[in-house]
């Protein structure tokens, strides 16, 4: 049992063992007009105490459901760990939901009340409040745009936190009695799924299972109190609240929020955090934006970066992982990391970085050697929502780009005779919210839980194997196999391919829909003397299809030396008219592809690829900025790729 486990079973316990182990530690930075802000462990508690009071006193009671809204900042995360020591369930949401999205989640959980960063979130919650039953009060934190607002819910921060700090008795021992309440069983938060398959699902944590998953965690990886972290992604991302939250307060590191997405960038630089994590999306746009740059670099530089990536990506990981490698090669690598590799990593943030983890989506082994061929220590895990995140962890000393890792302590893994992936986890959910049915067909009663993803244990590494979701692998009529994402993340690994969806089950072929990426095609275009007016212009363009076309048919080659994905290759695609968006219902926050409902959507684009015409008319339906709706009509061309022989490639 490790310490977190055995005696800190929650996360009022964890704080005041940071506060008496690490007091003087800085617990929090925020970057606020292009100032660091830093909050030790024990001025961090002190103003959770304070909210902690301000709540109780505005009406928040022991179980009342309290949405969490806004950018990552210290007020947010102190106001989740107000909530959860006074007994009240934090519920953290998508500061990007659109109104919509958020009455469902609001509703579903019956919200009480809501403390959200800005006007924005306030306006949203304005919106919906008439039919949110029991909703009472809204908590803002930046009053910018809220003065003439007169509604009697809205109450600033700085208010709660003013009436926290007075010296009240009454206060002092109500707050010391709901913290002796909350128990290690005791619901920790109310997490919503991305609900790639459909309508988002409440999951509920408790301490002990939040606590248990992210010690095994950080054991696993030796975090301390020295480490750093950058807290950008989403708060209502699971992987945000485990690492932000639970890991960070676990090992007593450093929580630091950047001023903003904008400067994320530079906020990185500026830390030199010493942990990061990253999903598969991010790893991609820092990848286009470093070729971008190289591609609008002067000749001899971009000569010397081509030069020393081909050797990096022929010995780089070799050296990373401590194998034998020759000493001239060694030598070459060195003078790649004075002119090329340490000055990247240094522009891309990453100096520092002792653990980098990528998670939430499968990761082209192209995308993963890449960053591990400059010896940033990249490491893949697997996890879900319902798993409090962690099941498995890859190992320094046992890193590969095809598997996710072993179980960590406190997981067992078994695969099913369907091919689907279950697990035994002290991080189990206790239950869906509200949805007794689903919890039964996702949690039997021996306590094993189907994650809905296929995978099997490599032989040789004994890692796990993921191939993509169950319900997502199919079979060509053929009786090749059918797996999309493999294919969509090999796609993705070029920097002009932005998305893409694969169709081809119970087909006799498979084909595909392309975003571009306007960052990499739009520096193409101006390089090239391309005007365009807008997305729909640039993606309709002849010459960046036959670019994708290149990329396409290379893709398709690479498949053909695996007897396994060889019938995955592409025969037809076509570039959308549109970016596949969030508001659109399109894909998840996180940027899961929602393929079912893509496939209804687009349905006409889908038969006209398997048609034997060169053209499709369609109108799409849009959500814009402001909430509208409208319409996007367009002509899209179809485009045909080749198709390579297994035996010609396998030679």
């Amino acid at each position: 049992m490790t310490e977190n486990s055995a005696i800190l079973d929650t996360m009022p316990k964890l704080l005041a063992r940071n506060v008496s182990k690490f007091g003087d530690s800085p617990a929090f930075r925020e970057k606020d007009l292009g100032i660091w802000q830093t909050w030790t462990w024990k001025e961090s508690s002190e103003e959770i105490q304070k909210l902690s009071k301000g709540l109780i006193k505005l009406g928040v009671q022991e179980g009342d459901h309290v949405a969490v809204i806004g950018r990552n900042r210290p007020s947010l995360y102190w106001s989740l760990l107000a909530c959860q020591h006074i007994g009240a369930i934090p519920v953290p949401l998508y500061q990007d939901a659109v109104a919509e999205e958020m009455e469902y989640i609001l509703s579903h959980c019956g919200a009480s009340f809501a403390i959200v960063g800005d006007q924005e979130q306030v306006d949203k919650i304005l919106e919906i409040s008439d039919r949110l039953k029991g909703f009472k009060d809204i908590v803002f934190v930046d009053p910018k745009g809220l003065r003439k607002y007169d509604e009697k819910n809205l109450h600033s921060l700085a208010d709660i936190l003013k009436i926290g700090s007075s010296d009240s008795a009454e206060l002092d021992k109500e707050l010391k009695s709901r913290v002796e309440k909350v128990a290690g069983d005791t619901t920790c938060v109310l997490l919503y799924t991305s609900g790639t398959t459909g309508k988002s699902k409440g999951v509920v944590q408790t301490h002990q299972a939040i606590i248990g998953a992210s010690g095994g965690a950080n054991q696993h990886d030796s975090w301390t109190h020295d480490d750093y972290l950058l807290s950008y992604l989403p708060m209502a991302w699971v992987g945000d609240f485990m690492i932000s939250v639970a890991q960070g307060m676990g090992a007593g590191a450093c929580i630091n929020c950047p001023e903003g997405a904008e400067t994320m960038q530079v906020d990185l630089r500026e830390i030199g955090p010493s942990i990061f994590f990253g999903p598969p999306p991010l790893w991609e746009r820092l990848k286009t934006s470093v070729f971008i740059r190289i591609e609008d670099a002067a000749f001899f530089k971009k000569a010397a970066f081509n030069y020393f990536m081909a050797h990096a990506e022929k010995v780089g990981r070799d050296i990373l992982e401590k194998r034998k490698v020759g000493l001239f090669d060694r030598m070459k690598y060195s003078l790649g990391n004075f002119l090329i590799y340490a000055p990247l990593k240094n522009m891309l943030g990453f100096s520092n970085v002792r653990i980098a983890y990528t998670a939430g989506d499968l990761i082209s082994a192209e995308l993963f050697d890449f960053y591990r061929s400059l010896g940033i220590n990249l490491k893949q895990l697997y996890g879900q929502t319902e798993a409090s995140v962690f099941l498995t962890m890859q190992g320094n000393d046992e890193v590969f780009s095809d598997t996710v890792g072993k179980p960590i302590e406190g997981v067992e893994l078994k695969i099913a005779s369907s091919g689907e992936i279950l697990y035994k986890s002290v991080g189990s959910f206790k239950e869906y919210y509200k949805n007794p049915k689903a919890t039964s067909e996702t949690k039997d009663k021996d306590g094993w839980v189907a994650t809905g993803d296929a995978g099997y244990i490599d032989e040789d590494t004994g890692q796990l194997r993921i191939i993509d979701r169950a319900k997502d692998v199919g079979k060509l009529k053929s009786g090749a196999l059918f797996a999309p994402k493999y294919v969509e993340n090999k796609l993705k690994f070029f920097p002009n391919i932005l998305e893409a969806v694969l169709f081809g089950d119970k087909k006799e072929f498979c084909v595909a829909f392309l975003n571009i990426d306007m960052t990499a095609v739009g520096n193409w275009a101006e390089k090239n003397n391309i005007s365009y007016s807008s997305y729909q212009e640039l993606a309709a363009n002849i010459e960046v299809a036959n670019i994708l076309k290149e990329h396409v048919e290379e893709v398709n080659m690479a498949l053909a030396k695996d007897p396994v994905m060889s019938g995955c290759q592409i025969r037809k695609f076509l570039v959308l008219h549109k970016e596949l968006d969030p508001d659109d219902g399109e894909i998840t926050r996180t940027r899961k592809v929602k393929r079912a409902f893509i496939n209804e959507k687009y349905d006409d684009l889908v038969s006209a690829l398997y048609s034997d015409n060169g053209s499709v008319d369609t109108k799409t339906e849009v959500t814009y900025e402001d909430g509208r709706k409208g319409y996007l009509e367009a002509t899209l061309s179809i485009v045909d790729a080749t198709i390579y022989q297994l035996q010609e490639a396998a030679e």
